[in-house]
């Protein structure tokens, strides 16, 4: 027997939830903390796959909340905005991450994971207004194919595929996703128990994965990435800080590195033995550096030499 009622996403701890009108609809969002003067407040970005907002900022949201007003959203088809309609790439994406900004007041910092990566770089260059500095962690959207060709190739192909094959495809996938999980990370065991959880349960949603699988089909060409920005990243001015595990097994470094170079106001940290959730895995390293890197936007602002 199955339970009917609906599931609630996961929740960290510290978090309070909120529900906020875009264009795409009400999505969740999360928050933690207060308004501070001379604080800047940050905006979270989850990944892509069956991630959400509570997977991404677990252990994050309360720390961080300590020092400013901290928010994260469920971007649409995704945790407790999973009922609404997929809105496509990162720069539909980063439009319904710009009008929740614009709801609560204003320019934030912007940090996101993977996808949220490329969606908070893509946010920067289209509405440069909400965007008072950058966290990218493993962002995607710096790499020009995925693998060799052969790669690329057969990933666009099978993002071509129509749903009725596509999405039982991937369901049936999802049901496996614990181990691919464990393949994201070079130490499963540092990632907390209602995570693993959660990201399960998120996959075993009839909905799970597909808000990720339009994502994909809006970015995957057949000869190469329709959102690599690396020519273009160098107009993104605001302060930005690049975090990335040295074993990123899913996203080059390479990609993080060659930004950070080309941006005017970017720097790269790289966490040793590390894989794709950086965030979580190097979880006492992220943070350090990510409180260390806005008190340094903070008081750049309150010094008069940033926007």
């Amino acid at each position: 027997m199955t339970d009917a009622l609906p599931r609630v996403p996961l929740t960290p701890p510290g978090a309070r939830t909120h529900h906020i009108q875009t264009g795409a609809g009400t999505v969740r969002v999360l928050c933690s903390g207060e308004p501070t003067p001379g604080r800047l407040p940050l905006m979270l970005v989850h990944g892509g796959g069956t991630d959400n907002a509570g997977i991404s900022w677990y252990r994050l949201l309360e720390p961080l909340g300590r020092d400013r007003e901290v928010w994260a959203l469920d971007l649409p088809g995704f945790g407790g905005s999973i009922e609404l309609d997929p809105v496509g790439g990162p720069h539909e994406l980063a439009a319904v991450v710009a009008d929740v900004i614009e709801t609560l007041g204003g320019p934030m910092a912007v940090g996101g994971v993977s996808m949220g990566g490329d969606v908070a770089l893509n946010l920067a260059l289209d509405r440069p207004d909400v965007v008072a500095a950058l966290v990218c962690i493993a962002p995607g959207g710096l790499a020009a194919r995925v693998g060799g060709p052969v790669t690329q190739f057969s990933a666009w192909a099978a993002a071509q595929l129509p749903d009725w094959i596509l999405l039982p495809m991937a369901r049936f996938a999802n049901r496996f996703v614990k181990y691919a999980l464990n393949a994201m990370v070079t130490d499963p065991m540092t990632l907390p128990d209602p995570v693993v959880s959660e990201f399960v349960r998120e996959a075993r949603d009839p909905r799970g994965g597909v808000a990720y699988g339009r994502y994909n089909q809006a970015t995957l060409g057949r000869t190469g990435m329709l959102n690599d920005l690396s020519d273009v990243v160098s107009r993104i001015t605001v302060p930005t800080m690049f975090f990335h595990g040295e074993n990123d097994p899913l996203v080059d470094p390479a990609g993080s590195r060659r930004a950070a170079a080309r941006m005017p106001r970017a720097r790269l940290v790289t966490a040793p033995h590390c894989g794709h959730w950086a965030q979580l895995e190097a979880h006492e390293l992220f943070l350090a550096s990510v409180r260390d890197f806005l008190f340094r936007v903070d008081e750049s602002r309150l010094d008069g030499d940033a926007s």
